[in-house]
């Protein structure tokens, strides 16, 4: 009897999951962008950015959590800066490694150590996407690591902003290559940031963006990407998108593999760079993915995530 019941309710709702949603999903249309993006994160509390040896021969480890200064407890840098500026001595009791310590540091070295903490975390990425309908965006198609935590930090607010390449460090093979960017603080931030997953980064779109946005295009979902030609919307130089052409050599379980195969990309990034995660690929004028990594000892080789699966993961 149980078993009865249980596979008359089970099909109607797979009924309805099979059919409703995959033809909304089918005609989705996305803005692919392509734009280098500077990233805030606001941590959630104040870390050491570095291991700093202090007077007493002890060391304060990089990743430690500083809870207190003087008994003022302390969330943000400025916290910080404001417990020191008492003078003398100076109790400071931190977590590291799962431990809490207390530190006697004098006032001077207090002052020192103020230069190795941090309460942000930034970097540089590639926009992905804008969804015309919710306005929310995507972006990297990876998660965001930090690099003095080694993993996704936690944070209580985050924003992008446009950024512009300076220059470019060229990948070649065995050393990745990278792009030298400034953020461009000074204008409207673009987004924040409410979520940071292994799919990337996303949140809501601001209308920050002073260049006038591409045409929004249909997603093309992994049964119809093919091997062959296609194209990579990103920025090496200033705050210019460009098109260059790619050959996808792979698809298979929502990812892809490709080669660049334009060879003024080559020429001026040696294949793809740190910074190109989130650039959009497009075949036959529809949205395919996004770049997320390359081959460290092919540079000109790299790999991307479907962006069909990039949007179901995003919510």
């Amino acid at each position: 009897m149980y078993r009865r019941w249980r596979q008359f309710v089970i099909l109607p709702m797979l009924i309805v999951l099979l059919f409703m949603p995959v033809n909304a999903f089918a005609a989705k249309k996305l803005i692919p962008m392509g734009a280098a993006i500077g990233i805030q994160l606001h941590l959630s509390h104040v870390f050491v950015a570095h291991d700093v040896l202090l007077a007493s021969n002890q060391w304060m480890k990089g990743g430690a959590v500083i809870e207190k200064i003087n008994d003022i407890t302390v969330k943000t840098l400025a916290d910080a800066k404001q417990a020191v500026a008492r003078q003398g001595q100076q109790k400071w009791t931190i977590k590291s490694e799962g431990k809490e310590v207390t530190l006697d540091l004098q006032e001077q070295e207090a002052e020192h150590v103020i230069s190795f903490l941090k309460d942000e975390t930034d970097g540089v990425g590639t926009l992905t996407y804008i969804d015309p309908e919710t306005k929310n965006y995507g972006a990297l198609g990876h998660q965001i690591v930090d690099s003095t935590l080694q993993e996704a930090p936690i944070f209580h607010a985050g924003s992008i902003f446009l950024a512009s390449i300076q220059q470019i460090r060229k990948s070649i093979p065995g050393q990745p290559g990278y792009k030298i960017s400034s953020i461009e603080k000074h204008q409207d931030r673009l987004g924040s940031i409410d979520k940071n997953t292994v799919y990337g980064i996303f949140g809501r779109w601001e209308d920050g963006y002073q260049q006038r946005l591409p045409k929004a295009i249909e997603i093309m979902h992994e049964k119809d990407i093919k091997t062959g030609n296609a194209e990579i919307y990103t920025a090496i130089e200033g705050s210019k998108v460009e098109t260059f052409s790619i050959e996808i050599t792979k698809v298979e379980n929502e990812r892809l593999e490709f080669i660049v195969t334009d060879k003024k990309l080559i020429e001026k990034t040696g294949g793809i760079l740190q910074g190109m995660s989130g650039s959009p690929i497009i075949q036959d004028g529809r949205f395919v993915g996004a770049v997320t990594h390359m081959f460290v000892e092919e540079p000109k080789k790299g790999a991307a995530l479907t962006v069909a699966e990039m949007l179901k993961k995003s919510s």
